[in-house]
C-alpha cells in the first residue's frame, strides 16, 4: 500500500483545488518557510480522523477552512482526499479487493465534519479502523511534524508505549478489548439488577410460607378462643346477678345518709360566717401599727448602711496611702541605681570606640589584599579550563574514532556476509508459475460483502436484544412491586373483613341458622349502611351500641310468626320508615346520618349533636328526662348525668371501619387490573426477547461458517498471490541488493581507512596535553598556598573587628534603654506624690459625719422596739380568732366530706349497678354471639371453675394468636406463583453468569495475545535499535527499557548514550542528538513493522551536514519498503529524494505547488 495522490481544496493556505501526486518512493517537499509546506502534513492528520485543533496548529476545527487574504474571501468548506495504491492488499477486511482506495473528509464553518469513503459516506470511527495496526494514522510514529522529533524521544513512558503498541498492530486488540469490557460491565449491571429481584424474591417467598402455615394454626387457635370465651363469659354473667341485688340495697341506705349530713353541714356554715366578721376588724388595727414597723425598720438600715460605707472607706483610703507612700520611697531609689549604671556605661563606650576604629581599617586592607590573590587565582582557573576542554574534546575524538572503527568493521563484516548469502540466493530462486488468484479473490470480496452485511445485522440484532432485556427487566420490576401491593391490600382487605365481620355479629352460629332461613344471610347490616357526617362516628357508634349489629329490613311484620325460633342468641331487625326532624337548638344525631331508605329516629329520638362541651353545657338545663346531648369528643349527658366515652382509635369502629373496607375494594380492584395489564405487557416482552434471542443464533451461526470458509479462501488467496508476485521480484531484488552490498563494502572500508587515521592524530595530541598539564598544575599549588593564607589572615581582621563592633553596639544599647527608664521613673514620682495629696484630703473628709448617724441610730433603735410589742398584742388576737376559724373550717371540711363521700357513694353506686345491668346484657348476647349454648355452657363448667383462671387460659391463647401476627389468606396461591417466577430469574442468572464467564475468557485471550506481540515487539525493536544507533552515531548505544512488570500497561523508557558520554538521561542530549536518537528508534519500528507511509516534517533540522548524510542513507535503505514525503531545507536531504514538491506562495496567503522529477531533470541535464 502506497499514497499515490493528496487533494486539497480550501485547506489553510491551499484554497484552489490542489493536487499532491506522488510517484516514487523518496518525495521531498521544499519552499521557503511560511509557504505551508506543513499544511501537507496537517491535512493527511486531519483527514484520517485528528479531531484536535491544537494537534492540527488551531484553536477550533474551522481555522482549517481556508479564512481569506488580501485579494480572496473566505471560503466555506475545506476538502481533503487521500488516494491509496492498496495492490498488494495490505488494507484487508472487505476492501482488500479494492486496488485503489480513496478517503475523504470535508468540514464547514458551522463545524460539520463528513467523512467519505470511496466515495459513500462513513463513520470516523471507520476510517480509523482500516489502519489499525498498520502503523499509520493520525498520531502515530509514522507522522513526524517539526518539534515532534524531540517529542517522541522526551515522551513519558506510557506515550512512548503507544508506539509500540501501534508497531505490534495490537491497537485494534486493545479496541476489541475496551468493547469486551463494556459488554462486560453491561452483563455485570444486568446480573446485579437480575440479584437484587432474586433477593427480594426469596424473601417474598419465605415470607409467604410463614403465612399460609400460620393460616391453618390461626384457625385452630381462634375455635379455641370462641369457646373459651363463651365460658368466660358465662362466668360473669353468674358473678354479675349476685352483686346488682347486692348493690340495690346499697343505694337505699346511702340516701338516708346523705339527708343528714346536709343538714349538719348547714349549721357550721353559719358559726364560720361569725367568726370571720370580727376577724377582719382585727386585721385593720394590725395592719396600720405593722405598717408604722415596717417604716422605722427602714430608717435603721439606711442609717447603718451610711456608718458601714463611711467606715470602709477610712480603712481603705488608709491603704491606699500607705501603698502610695512606699512606691515613692522604692522609685527614689531606683533612680539612683540608673545614674550610676549611666555613668559606668559612658565611660565604657569612651574607651571602645579608639579599638573600633583600628579594627574596621585592618579589615579593609585585609579584603583588599585577599581580592587581588583571587583575581590572579580566577586568570589562572581559565587557562585551566580551557586546557581541560581541549584535551576532554581529544579524548572524546579518540573514543569516538575508535567505536568507529569497531562499528565499521562489524558492518564491514555484516554486509560480506550479506553479500555471500544474496549471491548463492540467486543462484536457488526457482521460477514460479500463476493460477486463478482473480476467480479467488473476487469469491472473497462476495464473502466478506455478505459478512458485513450479517455482522450489521447482528450488531442491530444486539441493539434490539439489550433494549428488550432491558426493557422486560424493568417490567418485572413493576410486576414485582404491583404484586406486592396487590398482596398488601388484600391482606389489609381480608384482616378487616374479619375484624368487621365479628364486630357486625356474622360470626354467630346459632343466630346465623334462623337468619339464613329467613333468607337474610346476605342482608345488609345497620354498621354497613350508614353514611356519617365525618368527625361524629364515635358519637353514633356510642349512641346506637349493639344497634350496629342490626339487620334492615323491609317489613317487620312478616317476620313476627319466625321469631318464635330465633333460640337464645338473638337478634335484631331493623325497618325502613319516613321520619322528619323538628328545629331546635340543636341539630338531632339522627341528621347527622344518612343510611337510605332506613331511618334512626326510634332508635336516636331525643339524642341531639353540640360541636363542644360548653354548648353542651349550655343547653343542658332544657333537656327533658328522656333526652341527651353528645359531642364529637364522646362527651354524653343528660339532665342529670354525663359520660365521657373512653378514647379510641377512629379507626377501630364499625362505622369508619365499613369506609376504609369500601375505599380499600376500590383499591384492590384498580390494582388486580394493573396487574393483569403488566402481566400482559411482560409477557409480550418475553416473546419478543426469545424471538430477537433466535434470530441472533441463526445469524450468528452463519457468520461463524463464513469466517471460516473465509479464512481458508484468504490463506489460500495470500499465499498464492505472495508466490506470484515474489517469483518475479525476488530475482530484481537479489541482483539490486547484490549492487547495494558491494557499493557500501567499498564506502565502509574507505570510511574505516579514515577513522584510524584520525585514532592517530588524537593519541599523539594526548601526549603532549600530558606534559602541559603537569606544568599548569605546579603553578596552581603555589597559588593556592598563598590564597589560604591570605583568606585565613582576612577571616581573623573581620572577626576581631564584628566582635569589638558589636560590644560597642551593645554598649550604646543599654545606655539608650538606662536613660530612658530614668525619664519613665520621673515621671511615676511626679504622679505619686499628686495620689499622696488626694489620698490625704480624701480622709479627712469621710471620718467627720459618723458620730451623728450612730446617733440617730440609737434613736431609731428605741421606737422601733415599742412599735414591736404592740405588734405582738394584737398578732395574738388574731391567731385565737384564726384557731377558731380553722376549728369551724374542719368541722366545715369534714361535714362535706360526709356529704361528698356519701353523694359519691350513692352515685357509684347507680352507675355501678347501671354499669352490672349493661354488662350483664352484654354478656349475654356475646356468649350467644360465640354460637354457643348458655345453659350447656354453664353446666358444663366445671364446680371449681374460677374467672381468673379462665382469663389466664385466654390470654395465653391470645398471646399465641398475636403471635401469628396479620394472616393472609391467599398466601398459598401467592407462594405457588412466585415460586414459579423464581424458578425463571434463575434460569436468567446462569444465562448471565455463563455469558459474563464467556466473555471474561475473550478478555483473558486478548491480554496473553496482547502481552506476546507486545513483548516479542519490544524485543525485536530493541535489538533494531541496538544496530543502528551505532550506524546513525558512528558509535555509541541505546536501549528501551520497561518501567513496570506487567506487560499490559508498564511504560517504556528510552536509554541513548553518544560516542564518548555517560549521560544518564535522554533529556541531556543536545537536539541534534535528540532528533538522531529519534530517528534511529522510528526506523528500528519501521525495520519490524514498516509503515507504508512515513511523512517527515524537517526533522534534518538539527542536524549538521555528516549527520544529514546519515539521515538520508537510512532512507534510501528503507524506501524499498517504506514510502517517505520528507518535508525538508536540507540539500543532502533533497539530493536523496527522486521527486522534488516545491510549495510558494507567489500570491499572499495562497500555497501553490511545483512538482520535479529528478532523474528526469538529470537525464535533461546530462
Amino acid at each position: 500500500m502506497r499514497l499515490k495522490q493528496i487533494k486539497l481544496a480550501g485547506f489553510k493556505t491551499f484554497v484552489d483545488p490542489t493536487t499532491v501526486t506522488l510517484p516514487s518512493n523518496r518525495c521531498a517537499v521544499v519552499g521557503p518557510n511560511g509557504c505551508g509546506k506543513s499544511n501537507i502534513i496537517d491535512a493527511v492528520r486531519w483527514v484520517m480522523g485528528e479531531s484536535s485543533a491544537k494537534q492540527l496548529r488551531g484553536e477550533n476545527l474551522t481555522d482549517v477552512i481556508f479564512n481569506g487574504s488580501n485579494a480572496r474571501q473566505p471560503t466555506s468548506v475545506a476538502s481533503i482526499e487521500l488516494i491509496f495504491d492498496n495492490g498488494d492488499g495490505r488494507i484487508g477486511g472487505e476492501y482488500a479487493a479494492f486496488s485503489e482506495i480513496a478517503i475523504r473528509r470535508q468540514v464547514n464553518r458551522e463545524s460539520q465534519s463528513t467523512y467519505f469513503l470511496n466515495g459513500e459516506k462513513c463513520r470516523r470511527r471507520d476510517i480509523m479502523d482500516i489502519f489499525l495496526g498498520t502503523g499509520f494514522g493520525p498520531r502515530s510514529y509514522s507522522i513526524i511534524e517539526q518539534g515532534m522529533i524531540s517529542q517522541l524521544v522526551e515522551a513519558r513512558p506510557e506515550d512512548l508505549r503507544v508506539y509500540l503498541e501501534e508497531a505490534a498492530g495490537i491497537s485494534k486488540y486493545k479496541e476489541r478489548r475496551r468493547e469486551t469490557e463494556n459488554r462486560v460491565r453491561h452483563t455485570r449491571e444486568n446480573l446485579s439488577r437480575l440479584n437484587d429481584i432474586r433477593d427480594e424474591l426469596s424473601k417474598q417467598l419465605e415470607h409467604l410460607k410463614r403465612q399460609s402455615r400460620a393460616a391453618e394454626r390461626y384457625r385452630e387457635l381462634k375455635d379455641e378462643e370462641r369457646k373459651l370465651t363463651a365460658q368466660l363469659y358465662t362466668l360473669r354473667y353468674v358473678g354479675l346477678d349476685v352483686q346488682l341485688q347486692a348493690r340495690q340495697e346499697e343505694i337505699r341506705e346511702l340516701e338516708i345518709q346523705l339527708s343528714a349530713c346536709q343538714a349538719q353541714q348547714q349549721a357550721v356554715e353559719t358559726s364560720i360566717e361569725k367568726q370571720r366578721q370580727q376577724h377582719n376588724e382585727v386585721a385593720d388595727d394590725f395592719n396600720g401599727v405593722q405598717g408604722k414597723f415596717y417604716q422605722l425598720g427602714s430608717d435603721i438600715a439606711r442609717i447603718e448602711e451610711a456608718i458601714t460605707y463611711n467606715e470602709e472607706r477610712v480603712k481603705q483610703l488608709e491603704l491606699d496611702l500607705e501603698s502610695v507612700n512606699q512606691r515613692s520611697d522604692e522609685t527614689a531609689q531606683q533612680l539612683q541605681m540608673d545614674d550610676e549604671q549611666i555613668e559606668r556605661l559612658r565611660t565604657q563606650e569612651a574607651e571602645l570606640e579608639p579599638q573600633v576604629r583600628a579594627s574596621r581599617l585592618a579589615d579593609a586592607d585585609s579584603a583588599a589584599a585577599l581580592a587581588e590573590l583571587e583575581r590572579v587565582n580566577r586568570q589562572w582557573q581559565e587557562r585551566w579550563e580551557d586546557f581541560s576542554t581541549r584535551a576532554a574534546d581529544n579524548d572524546r575524538e579518540a573514543e569516538v574514532q575508535a567505536s568507529r572503527i569497531e562499528h565499521l568493521e562489524q558492518i564491514l563484516q555484516r554486509l560480506r556476509g550479506r553479500h555471500d548469502q544474496l549471491a548463492a540466493d540467486a543462484q536457488e530462486a526457482p521460477a514460479l508459475g500463476s493460477d486463478d488468484v482473480d476467480s479467488l479473490a473476487e469469491e472473497i470480496t462476495q464473502i466478506e460483502a455478505r459478512r458485513y452485511q450479517l455482522d450489521a445485522d447482528i450488531d442491530r440484532c444486539l441493539a434490539e436484544l439489550a433494549e428488550a432485556r432491558e426493557e422486560l427487566m424493568m417490567r418485572e420490576r413493576v410486576l414485582e412491586e404491583a404484586r406486592t401491593e396487590v398482596q398488601d391490600l388484600r391482606h389489609r382487605y381480608a384482616s378487616l373483613q374479619a375484624v368487621q365481620q365479628a364486630a357486625l355479629g356474622r360470626d354467630e352460629r346459632e343466630a346465623g341458622d334462623w337468619i339464613a332461613e329467613q333468607g337474610l344471610a346476605d342482608a345488609a347490616r345497620l354498621g354497613e349502611s350508614l353514611a356519617v357526617v365525618p368527625g361524629w362516628e364515635r358519637a353514633v357508634e356510642a349512641v346506637l351500641g349493639d344497634y350496629l349489629q342490626g339487620i334492615c329490613v323491609d317489613d317487620l311484620e312478616r317476620f313476627g310468626p319466625a321469631l318464635g325460633t330465633v333460640g337464645g342468641a338473638g337478634v335484631t331487625l331493623l325497618e325502613a320508615r319516613v321520619e322528619s326532624f323538628t328545629d331546635g337548638a340543636l341539630p338531632a344525631l339522627a341528621s347527622l346520618i344518612r343510611a337510605d331508605e332506613l331511618r334512626l329516629g326510634s332508635l336516636l329520638s331525643g339524642v341531639f349533636a353540640a360541636e363542644s362541651v360548653d354548648v353542651a353545657l349550655l343547653e343542658r338545663a332544657r333537656l327533658r328526662a328522656d333526652e341527651s346531648i353528645i359531642t364529637r369528643e364522646g362527651v354524653w349527658m343528660g339532665p342529670d348525668w354525663l359520660r365521657v366515652l373512653p378514647s379510641e382509635d377512629e379507626a377501630a369502629g364499625i362505622i369508619a371501619r365499613t369506609q376504609e373496607l369500601e375505599s380499600l375494594n376500590l383499591g384492590v380492584e384498580e390494582a388486580e387490573r394493573t396487574l393483569a395489564e403488566l402481566q400482559g405487557q411482560l409477557q409480550e416482552g418475553r416473546n419478543r426477547t426469545e424471538g430477537l434471542e433466535a434470530r441472533r443464533e441463526e445469524l450468528q451461526s452463519e457468520v461463524n461458517v463464513l469466517n471460516g470458509r473465509l479464512g481458508e479462501m484468504k490463506t489460500d488467496h495470500g499465499v498464492r498471490r505472495v508466490q506470484l508476485e515474489e517469483a518475479g521480484a525476488r530475482q530484481q531484488r537479489i541482483s539490486r541488493e547484490l549492487t547495494e552490498t558491494q557499493t557500501q563494502i567499498d564506502d565502509e572500508q574507505q570510511r574505516l581507512v579514515e577513522a584510524r587515521q584520525a585514532l592517530v592524530a588524537a593519541e599523539q595530541q594526548r601526549e603532549r596535553q600530558a606534559e602541559e598539564r603537569v606544568r599548569i598544575t605546579r603553578s596552581r599549588e603555589a597559588s593556592e598556598v598563598e590564597l589560604t593564607q591570605a583568606r585565613e589572615a582576612a577571616r581573623a581582621a573581620r572577626d576581631r573587628f564584628h566582635s569589638q563592633n558589636t560590644q560597642l553596639q551593645g554598649l550604646q544599647s543599654q545606655l539608650s534603654a538606662s536613660e530612658t527608664a530614668r525619664q519613665r521613673l520621673m515621671e511615676q514620682r511626679k504622679e505619686l506624690d499628686a495620689q499622696q495629696q488626694s489620698l490625704a484630703l480624701g480622709l479627712e473628709n469621710s471620718a467627720t459625719p459618723l458620730p451623728e448617724l450612730r446617733s440617730d441610730l440609737e434613736s431609731k433603735l428605741a421606737d422601733r422596739l415599742a412599735v414591736e410589742q404592740q405588734l405582738g398584742q394584737m398578732r395574738v388576737q388574731l391567731e385565737e380568732i384564726d384557731q377558731s376559724i380553722r376549728e369551724l373550717e374542719a368541722k366545715r371540711g369534714d361535714a362535706e366530706q360526709a356529704v361528698d363521700g356519701v353523694r359519691e357513694r350513692l352515685e357509684r353506686a347507680r352507675v355501678h349497678r347501671q354499669g352490672l345491668a349493661v354488662e350483664e346484657k352484654n354478656l349475654r348476647e356475646q356468649i350467644d354471639a360465640t354460637g354457643l349454648d348458655f345453659d350447656e355452657i354453664k353446666a358444663g363448667l366445671p364446680e371449681d371453675a374460677d374467672e381468673a383462671r379462665w382469663s389466664e387460659m385466654l390470654e395465653k391463647v391470645d398471646r399465641r394468636i398475636q403471635r401469628l401476627g396479620p394472616i393472609n389468606l391467599a398466601a398459598i396461591e401467592e407462594f405457588e406463583a412466585q415460586s414459579e417466577r423464581k424458578n425463571y430469574l434463575d434460569q436468567q442468572n446462569d444465562d448471565l453468569e455463563q455469558a459474563l464467564e464467556t466473555l471474561l475468557g475473550a478478555i483473558r485471550k486478548i491480554d496473553k495475545e496482547t502481552r506476546a506481540r507486545f513483548k516479542t515487539t519490544f524485543d525485536t525493536v530493541n535489538a533494531h535499535l541496538g544496530e543502528l544507533f551505532p550506524k546513525v552515531f558512528g558509535g555509541g548505544h541505546a536501549y528501551l527499557q520497561l518501567t513496570g512488570e506487567d506487560l499490559l500497561d508498564t511504560g517504556v523508557t528510552l536509554m541513548a548514550r553518544p560516542p564518548g558520554k555517560r549521560n544518564s538521561s535522554v533529556h541531556l542530549l543536545s537536539g541534534g542528538e535528540k532528533a538522531m536518537t529519534a530517528v534511529a528508534l522510528v526506523f528500528a519500528i519501521f525495520q519490524l513493522n514498516p509503515s507504508p507511509v512515513c511523512l517527515l516534517d524537517e526533522v534534518d533540522a538539527p542536524l549538521d551536514d555528516s549527520n544529514v548524510m546519515r539521515f538520508a542513507e537510512l532512507i534510501s535503505e528503507m524506501s524499498s519498503d517504506v514510502q517517505f514525503v520528507v518535508i525538508t531545507h536540507n540539500k543532502l536531504t533533497m539530493e536523496m529524494a527522486d521527486h522534488l514538491l516545491g510549495v510558494t506562495m507567489n500570491e499572499p496567503g495562497v500555497s501553490r505547488l511545483v512538482s520535479v522529477d529528478v532523474e528526469e531533470a538529470a537525464a535533461m541535464v546530462g
